[in-house]
């Protein structure tokens, strides 16, 4: 009895990896999204039943992403007014100052996008800032401040590793930090700031990648992190962000007919929405050619089968 309480109490303190089932992916369909190439599509989401998303490369719209039989079309949805150059942190060092200037300030680097309740929220992660965009385009930056809390506990500490994925739960905003390390950070109404690692997950492989996350949904009471270099979207509870399953769909990820030329730095999931139809996966190619057809750079839009029976 008293090894069983000592197990028990050196259980609660030790981390371990989580178990919780791996499923192969079904796929539904793909599509190659028209009119996509060189955008660099970032993130996902529904809106009124429409998929919305963004660019990392303009700022100055959100897109729709139109499906009809197999075939999907890129289409603006608003364009943006209002957003001035909001305040930001200062660089951490010089070389991160100068990589800054080469960027014109009206360059917001889009990286997720959140629809609730008819309004839009966007990530930029440029200036670790969230902007709240109606359905007319006019926008506001609010107050939401993330990145000192997040630096002071070592996260954030290289160029361009910030915010990557957004959803908005109820008065919350879950947010993501993408890798080096990776966290999830839940953003409370009254400014609080609460950074969470994800509970590993026993048996997924991120093959000798960053253990990373992107995009974010919540569907039907759970939060689901999309992690790409596992090729994997997993079903996390709140609050305790314990996954009870992850959908694995390296193989069609990985297939000639759907790969990119150069995986490891472009053609990675990065936007996530799940829904009543399934889950769907943006998938971000950084304007790098298909491996079947190398003279197409358009965007990857995966619609997988939620698992059956899964909950």
């Amino acid at each position: 009895m008293i090894k069983r309480i000592l197990f028990f109490f050196i259980s609660l303190l030790v981390p371990s990896a989580m178990a919780a089932d791996i499923i192969p992916a079904k796929k539904v369909q793909h599509y190659w999204v028209n009119a996509s190439a060189g955008l660099s599509l970032s993130g996902l989401s529904f809106c009124d039943g429409r998929l919305v998303t963004i660019s990392d490369k303009k700022s100055e719209k959100v897109y729709q992403i139109v499906l009809k039989g197999v075939h999907a079309k890129l289409e603006p949805f608003v364009t943006l007014s209002g957003l001035s150059v909001p305040k930001k942190d200062r660089p951490t060092n010089v070389w991160y100052f100068l990589l800054d200037l080469t960027r014109p300030a009206a360059a917001m680097d889009f990286e997720a996008i959140s629809c609730v309740d008819n309004n839009l929220y966007l990530l930029s992660e440029r200036y670790n800032r969230i902007a709240e965009v109606d359905m007319q385009g006019q926008g506001r930056w609010l107050e939401n401040m993330w990145s000192t809390t997040a630096k002071a506990q070592g996260y954030m500490q290289g160029y361009n590793l910030s915010g990557v994925g957004l959803q908005k739960v109820g008065d919350d905003f879950w947010m993501v930090l993408e890798r080096d390390p990776r966290a999830l950070v839940k953003l409370g109404p009254k400014g609080g700031v609460q950074i969470f690692t994800p509970p590993a997950v026993e048996g997924l492989n991120f093959r000798g990648q960053s253990e990373n996350l992107a995009g974010l949904s919540y569907y039907d009471g759970a939060l689901f992190t999309l992690e790409p270099n596992a090729s994997a979207v997993c079903r996390r509870e709140l609050p305790s962000l314990k996954a009870q399953w992850c959908l694995d769909y390296w193989e069609q990820e990985n297939s000639s007919e759907l790969g990119y030329e150069v995986s490891r730095t472009g053609g990675k999931g990065d936007g996530l929405a799940v829904g009543d139809t399934g889950i769907y996966i943006v998938f971000d190619n950084d304007n790098i050619s298909r491996i079947h057809d190398p003279q197409d750079r358009r965007a990857l839009l995966l619609h997988l089968a939620y698992p059956e029976g899964a909950q």
